[in-house]
């Protein structure tokens, strides 16, 4: 019913979807950026619902709870996350990452429709302690597609791969262009570089 949802979605509003056989796989960290608009959220799940990809999200508890506002956010792909029992989310998605058979967990790498000036890192750790791919799914407003355009296994080097996920997005279009900062994280010379002058 998903699939036929998500296609009947790309249809109406004119967006193509791009993903590749290969790509489908069952289980795995994604990415879905740029992330600048409420309108997001329609396409990537339309986009991954028709390429038969489930992706599953975080969600506080408080709103699962609401009888049918819950049980439609359950449908969507919503997983209940109780903060203040629950406190650590990488070792909780780790967790879950290897119990189930299936499970596309989709993170928020950037956490804000606003511009930020580097990406969050919590998708990172989970994919290197769950010892799991990393799928890079996209929005590209320019071109009214939706799609997975790389499945990365990380190799540790912290640097490195985030350097190859930041050309991978680099020409995205997002829906703002204005919100989305494509310099995705901030590397260490420059932290070095921007450290206060030690005081004499």
């Amino acid at each position: 019913m998903k699939k036929f949802i998500g296609k009947w979605i790309l249809k109406l509003t004119g967006w193509k979807l791009n993903v590749p056989e290969e790509y489908r796989i069952k289980k795995g960290v994604m990415v879905g950026a740029p992330h600048t608009s409420n309108w997001d959220i329609l396409y990537t799940l339309a986009g991954m619902w028709a390429a038969e990809y489930r992706p599953k999200f975080f969600i506080k508890k408080e709103w699962m709870d609401k009888p049918v506002i819950g049980q439609i956010i359950k449908w969507l792909g919503g997983i209940p996350v109780d903060r203040s029992k629950r406190n650590n989310l990488v070792d909780y998605s780790v967790e879950l990452l290897k119990k189930e058979k299936e499970l596309i967990l989709l993170v928020p790498v950037e956490g804000t429709r606003s511009r930020v000036k580097e990406w969050k890192k919590g998708f990172y750790h989970i994919a290197r302690k769950a010892d799991m791919p990393v799928i890079l799914a996209y929005l590209d407003y320019g071109k009214k597609e939706a799609g997975v355009g790389k499945i990365m296994h990380l190799t540790g080097d912290f640097e490195k791969d985030m350097e190859q996920i930041e050309e991978f997005y680099k020409d995205v279009t997002a829906k703002y262009p204005e919100k989305y900062n494509p310099k995705i994280f901030i590397r260490s010379w420059e932290k070095e570089q921007n450290k206060p002058a030690d005081k004499p």
